[in-house]
């Protein structure tokens, strides 16, 4: 990883992630922080993008590395953190029943891919899968479901559920431009997982490799063998003196 990405990129990736994904707009607009429930989410996201070789926490920090090193990449697992908590946060509402339902589907998502040991690509191909299906819930079945002004998804719904109550589950409608802010905020989280250095025993043990094969200094001091000089052929007498 190049320390343009390292120090630059992903950092302000995953900002500008931890600071859209607390964006609302309905009578106003808002900053929304995420709740406890996010921030546990968030832990186990980062161990299943560990487990499944996304990143490796060793390829950020580690005692091969500089101080200044060190400090760029706790910079970028402390973003990664926040941006974490607040993509997860973004696709469930809340408050209220839906919001635990949104949180326990999430959490066993996540439990169940980190369990099922799949590769790097699996593994973001799982994710991108989860969080998508999580955005269409919320920001297209709900927001429909309870907008005021209505629309054909609205009565079509409406018709399939038929007979049971909605007034008991609270949900409180977005504007549309909250719908696009979070779909450019989940698509920033995604390529910032995608930059992130992959992780692996291979990964670290090349890296360690490497570093210790450019640390390594060329024995100069080390007497240089002598080479006996060209001798012509030996002669008859030579021999017999021998």
């Amino acid at each position: 990883m190049t320390v343009t990405r390292e120090a630059f990129v992903l950092p302000g990736l995953f900002l500008t992630v931890t600071l859209l994904g607390g964006f609302r707009v309905d009578d106003r607009i808002t900053l929304v922080p995420p709740p406890l429930a996010a921030l546990l989410l968030a832990l186990v996201m980062l161990s299943t993008l560990v487990r499944g070789r996304v990143f490796a926490p060793a390829l950020l920090m580690s005692e091969s590395r500089t101080n200044a090193e060190n400090l760029s990449g706790l910079v970028v697992l402390l973003t990664l953190f926040a941006a974490s908590a607040q993509a997860l946060h973004l696709v469930t509402p809340d408050r209220g029943l839906l919001h635990g339902i949104f949180v326990v589907f999430l959490f066993v998502q996540l439990l169940t891919a980190s369990a099922a040991g799949t590769d790097r690509a699996g593994l973001l191909r799982t994710l991108v899968v989860t969080l998508g299906a999580a955005f269409i819930l919320r920001f297209i079945v709900l927001e429909a479901l309870y907008a005021s002004d209505g629309g054909v998804l609205k009565r079509v719904l409406t018709a399939l559920l038929a007979g049971v109550s909605l007034g008991g589950i609270e949900y409180a409608p977005h504007a549309t431009i909250t719908g696009y802010v979070a779909f450019a905020t989940l698509a920033l989280y995604i390529v910032g997982l995608y930059l992130l250095p992959a992780g692996g025993i291979a990964s670290m043990l090349q890296q360690q490799n490497a570093q210790l094969h450019g640390s390594r200094r060329p024995a100069t001091d080390l007497p240089t063998p002598s080479v006996p000089a060209a001798r012509g052929p030996v002669t008859e007498g030579e021999v017999l003196d021998g």
